[in-house]
């Protein structure tokens, strides 16, 4: 990319890693990957490195109660669910259209096909809870409807790259995480009756809204809010689980409404919490499944991190 600074050794090692998980995993017998997938995940929580360590802080506010033993058996079965997560990923576009329908069940999906027959734009708002792509895939190939997301900037631009590629490839139109040019696209897509699909429980721009998670104060994007406003689209909360080692579940929650009065920074502020609470109860119901390896928490961030979310 013109003007990109150069990759780093770490960085090129990160993209040749991810290279070979899509051009190797993919090949890989299905109880070979997974026995894999296990391996890798179990190896990283014997190491207790930061992101083990992140896991289980942040654990410890979804499960208040947890003593030290029983953070450590959710954060083995939370890396064994996040390396499930990127071992299925690998896989998805070598998948059947009929293995993709069988891997998923979406219960009250009734809500998001009455969104998608009435015309009027949908927006799905998911947590990091098991296989946020697998359940893109099901959109787009069971219910054969494609949607918009978006991405986040990687380093290097070659991993970015390979990211949206593989998203697209399964379907996805894909835009870059910048701001009002993305939110404007998703507006406009959203008027001509499409869907919009973003995981929506981490701040990655500047105007995220303080809510009350688990007791403290967490910051979430605005944007599902602010796009369901400025366009009359449905906001949908959806939460995933794995439920055994074949098929993964999800839900389609009641939408979250517009409140009837307030400011437009109000309305969102609202909205942001009813999909924070929505999502709090999915993830207490299934915490081994909530991949959140990163600081979530403004208790949690340094303070040049306050100050950017």
């Amino acid at each position: 990319m013109s003007g990109a600074a150069p990759a780093t050794a770490r960085e090129r090692l990160v993209d040749g890693m991810y290279g070979l998980g899509w051009s190797t995993v993919q090949k890989l017998p299905e109880p070979v990957a997974a026995r894999l997938g296990r391996t890798i995940a179990d190896t990283a929580w014997r190491r207790r490195g930061p992101a083990i360590l992140r896991l289980e802080a942040n654990l410890a506010r979804v499960v208040p109660d947890a003593g030290p033993g029983r953070l450590a058996e959710l954060s083995k079965a939370g890396m064994r669910s996040y390396m499930r997560y990127w071992m299925e990923s690998f896989r998805l576009p070598a998948w059947s259209t009929e293995k993709v329908r069988g891997a998923v069940h979406i219960h009250d999906v009734h809500r998001l096909t009455d969104a998608i027959a009435a015309d009027r734009g949908a927006i799905l708002a998911l947590p990091h809870l098991a296989n946020w792509d697998l359940a893109g895939v099901w959109v787009t190939r069971v219910l054969g409807t494609p949607f918009t997301t978006v991405a986040e900037r990687l380093k290097p631009e070659s991993l970015y790259d390979r990211f949206v590629a593989y998203r697209e490839s399964l379907g996805m139109e894909v835009l870059p995480h910048a701001g009002g040019s993305a939110f404007g696209t998703l507006a406009r897509r959203l008027r001509d009756g499409g869907l919009v699909c973003l995981v929506a429980d981490r701040d990655l721009s500047s105007s995220g809204v303080g809510v009350d998670y688990f007791g403290e104060t967490a910051r979430m994007p605005a944007g599902p809010a602010l796009l369901a406003q400025h366009t009359g689209a449905l906001l949908l909360p959806v939460t995933l689980w794995y439920e055994d080692d074949a098929v993964m579940h999800g839900r389609v929650h009641p939408p979250v409404e517009v409140p009837d009065s307030g400011t437009r920074a109000e309305k969102a502020s609202a909205m942001t919490q009813a999909l924070a609470d929505v999502f709090a109860a999915g993830i207490a119901e299934h915490p081994e499944d909530w991949h959140m390896l990163q600081r979530l928490w403004v208790a949690d961030l340094e303070p040049r991190e306050v100050g950017a979310v």
